[in-house]
């Protein structure tokens, strides 16, 4: 391989971290033809992690890595979120059920690629599409190896997981979730409820908020957050809460 090629690689390397993959589309678009891009994996470089995705030789990638691929190299909002991001900022008491499957959030239109998709990433991925909220709100950076990936901050989080509720999220699960979420910033729930499109997530937010007795909760502007009219019945055959015009599980309603 010529002096060039080599030189080019390098900066490569030095661009991106180790452990994160490198999306076909997206080296092309920087210069790295196809054949290139061969020559590469022939001499050793590089490894196929799919049809579209390589990384370095050697390299232990976990989902992670390709997540950071697909936010900064495809410019996709896919994030963890839910159960998955308050795992990885220490807030979740399902850690070792988080640690089997993964869950993923993207605006409406933001599908992984099928690399990533049927990538045996060694856990259960799934990946959520919608836009009920915007992309970018409420999102942080953690980091992970040598590098950060941005994920669902636990206000939101708690939001996502409400959004899945009940139907693969129990919102018992959910209130035990929030119940240790005592220190969020007033101004990001503020902004994350506002901006919300789900009356369902909104009124389940507060009551369940309410419920865990949260201070923050005093500091919300209640005036500026559309709750919608007429009744929700989350369930069938629960307990109703008129303040909030839902029908919830019996069995939450009576937990502490």
């Amino acid at each position: 391989m010529n002096t060039q090629k080599i030189s080019k690689i390098n900066r490569l390397l030095s661009r991106q971290p180790a452990g994160t993959a490198l999306a076909v589309a997206w080296l092309t678009q920087e210069g790295y033809s196809p054949e290139l891009l061969k020559q590469y994996k022939k001499s050793g470089w590089f490894d196929s992690i799919g049809t579209g995705a390589l990384a370095r030789h050697g390299n232990e990638v976990d989902y992670l890595g390709g997540v950071y691929a697909l936010q900064t190299q495809l410019g996709l909002s896919v994030h963890p979120a839910a159960k998955t991001a308050l795992a990885l900022q220490g807030k979740s008491h399902y850690l070792s059920l988080s640690a089997k499957s993964v869950q993923l959030f993207a605006a409406a239109g933001d599908a992984p690629p099928l690399w990533f998709k049927k990538r045996d990433w060694g856990v259960k991925v799934s990946t959520q599409l919608t836009s009920f909220l915007p992309a970018a709100l409420g999102l942080v950076d953690i980091n992970h190896k040598n590098f950060s990936v941005k994920v669902s901050s636990p206000a939101r989080a708690i939001m996502e997981c409400l959004y899945l509720a009940p139907n693969t999220q129990p919102l018992l699960e959910v209130y035990e979730l929030m119940d240790g979420l005592n220190n969020l910033r007033p101004t990001s729930v503020q902004q994350l409820l506002e901006a919300c499109t789900s009356i369902k997530v909104k009124r389940l937010f507060l009551y369940l908020a309410e419920k865990a007795g949260h201070q923050w909760l005093n500091y919300l502007d209640l005036d500026r957050i559309d709750l919608g009219s007429g009744k929700r019945a989350i369930v069938k055959g629960g307990s109703y809460v008129s303040k909030y015009q839902i029908t919830v599980p019996k069995e939450l309603e009576v937990a502490e």
